[in-house]
């Protein structure tokens, strides 16, 4: 199989890997155990920061513009898809800046301003980490390209 082909479910895997390290950075911050939410939050930055290098390398592969979304569907179906691809990338381009604000306060032990910018960092990040394995299964599981017949 060749790379362009394997890259997408990497890229899903990579998010997914994210979205789980995210939600498990939240609840040991919850639980108080802050240097395991540290290490969780940076590994998670981590799996993002190679996922958006994936990202950028699938795309710089292609010889198109990617994969179209099909036109089968019902059309509330792609009208959805595409609000959620919409969404998707305009707050997938806020979180690398937001990630590095809220680990710069972290690591700074400047907790309230890093509480502060977490309230609006976590949120995105995991919306952005979840709609792109919801991407990835619009495309490549829920509605795969239909061979021309």
């Amino acid at each position: 199989m060749e790379l362009v082909n394997v890259l997408p479910h990497v890229n899903a895997s990579l998010n997914g890997l994210a979205t789980l390290l995210l939600i498990v950075g939240f609840v040991l911050i919850k639980q108080g155990k802050v240097n395991a939410h540290k290490w969780t939050m940076l590994s998670c930055f981590g799996v993002s920061t190679i996922f958006l290098g994936c990202y950028l390398f699938y795309h710089s592969l292609l010889t198109d513009h990617g994969k179209p979304f099909p036109d089968y569907p019902p059309s509330w179906v792609r009208y959805s898809y595409y609000a959620m691809l919409l969404s998707h990338v305009v707050l997938a381009a806020a979180v690398p800046f937001l990630a590095l604000i809220t680990i710069y306060h972290g690591l700074k032990d400047n907790r309230a301003a890093h509480r502060r910018i977490a309230k609006w960092t976590f949120p995105i990040w995991l919306y952005v980490s979840v709609t792109g394995v919801l991407v990835y299964l619009c495309l490549y599981q829920f509605f795969p390209a239909q061979a021309a017949s």
